[in-house]
């Protein structure tokens, strides 16, 4: 049986010099370089990839951003009906006054497992939070967080809340979207089948992708889907086969590697950045986890802001 080493050097993601000889050797762009903007291209950032480092001072961080490269911003972080400490009216005047424009948003609902007794304390809580982003002037309102899906009928009655807050942010004007982690592409049983255990298991599929139910479950014309293609990959799936399956759902991607992007060798954005401008993906956002190595997280999404601004492959 397969290893999950084995199985990630088959997929297309993969450099073709990384894995399969033994070293994470970084993808390294060529010295071309795409059209930019006044020498920047637009490139978005999750906020969260900075944690305390804004927080902590998000006047004087919002320039920072700025001053690395980047254009726009996807939030991160709003609770109680505000940003941080901030009233939400005022989080947007920062960000605006730094010159960047926030276009998104990651939100979560209080609850994560669904029943029929709390869906319309969900769809109300939607109601306020909607409200509070078109006050922040997002065209985007992402909820992050997976509902808890271990069976069919689960995975249905997420797909009438998703529903339900998508028509909510619609009649506001904003799109309502789903970002995934690794978790999404877990295997659920149909009846009378029986899910493989143990090494190699995900190479003898069995059983419904909750991915493809979440998909399945939703109106297109109310939820669209960001994908995180390094938490695809992590789920040991290739992204550029969802882009092929779903190529209208998937609208907005998360570009994201194991800490600096191109560091790890093991994310071939090439592939992932030609075949999504391909079929219409044209908006991303960096985000970056909490960096180990001896560098700051505004080091860090500097690092990232750089590879892309000089990577042929991104316009």
């Amino acid at each position: 049986m397969e290893s999950k080493r084995d199985f990630l050097k088959k997929i297309s993601l993969l450099t073709a010099g990384g894995l399969m000889t033994g070293n994470f050797a970084p993808v390294i762009a060529s010295a071309k370089t795409a059209p930019t903007i006044a020498g920047k291209k637009v490139i978005g950032l999750q906020i969260y990839s900075l944690m305390k480092e804004l927080t902590e001072n998000v006047p004087e961080g919002m320039k920072k951003i700025k001053e690395i490269g980047y254009s726009t911003i996807e939030l991160a972080g709003y609770g109680n009906r505000k940003m941080g400490q901030y009233e939400v009216g005022e989080y947007r005047k920062i960000a605006e006054d730094a010159g960047l424009k926030i276009t998104s948003a990651h939100v979560n609902p209080p609850e994560r497992t669904y029943t029929k007794d709390n869906v319309a304390k969900i769809s109300d809580w939607w109601k306020l939070a909607v409200e509070d982003h078109v006050k922040l002037g997002v065209g985007r309102l992402i909820q992050p967080g997976m509902p808890t899906i271990e069976t069919h009928d689960d995975a249905k009655l997420v797909g009438e809340v998703f529903n339900n807050a998508g028509e909510i942010a619609k009649a506001a004007g904003i799109k309502w979207g789903y970002h995934n982690h690794n978790m999404e592409f877990k295997r659920i049983a149909k009846p009378g089948e029986t899910l493989p255990t143990g090494p190699g298991a995900v190479l003898r599929p069995v059983g419904d992708i909750v991915y493809d139910l979440m998909m399945e479950a939703t109106d297109p014309a109310l939820v669209f889907f960001e994908m995180d293609v390094y938490w695809t990959v992590m789920g040991q799936m290739d992204p550029l086969d969802y882009f092929e399956k779903y190529p209208t759902r998937i609208q907005v991607l998360h570009i994201k590697d194991r800490s600096v992007l191109g560091q790890s060798g093991m994310m071939n954005f090439e592939n992932i950045f030609k075949k999504a401008y391909s079929i219409g993906i044209n908006e991303f956002y960096v985000e970056i986890e909490k960096i180990k190595t001896n560098m700051t997280q505004f080091e860090g999404v500097k690092g990232c802001f750089d590879y892309l601004n000089n990577a042929s492959f991104v316009k």
